[in-house]
């Protein structure tokens, strides 16, 4: 069964920066589109950013030129780099993965979960 294994989440106030971290598995990570979901209390799970096996990426509006995503195939890692947080990024964020690179999302694989949470 594959696993994906999140860290990274905390408090940061606003303005602050994060990274999260999720570890998969090394035989298929390499195949893998990666993706960034949230969810919010109350609100439905959103994606927030995705990454192809050959590293091409997308975003969600309300994250674009604050959110990075990335990917270390040599560590069967992928990261999001999130910069800049507001009070309306605090949520579960969830690792999602999957093979193909145009198959749609969200995958069947998903983390466990970390929470962010900005607040002064």
């Amino acid at each position: 069964q594959v696993q994906l294994v999140e860290s990274g989440g905390g408090l940061v106030q606003p303005g602050g920066s994060l990274r999260l971290s999720c570890e998969g598995p090394r035989i298929v990570f390499s195949i893998y589109a990666m993706g960034w979901y949230r969810q919010a209390p109350g609100k439905q799970r959103e994606l927030v950013a995705t990454i192809t096996s050959g590293g091409r990426t997308n975003y969600a509006d309300s994250v674009k030129g604050r959110f990075i995503i990335s990917r270390d195939n040599a560590r069967n890692t992928v990261y999001l780099q999130m910069n800049n947080l507001k009070p309306e990024d605090t949520a579960v964020y969830y690792c999602n993965a999957g093979p193909g690179d145009n198959a749609p999302w969200p995958r069947a694989t998903w983390g466990q979960g970390t929470q962010v949470t900005v607040s002064s």
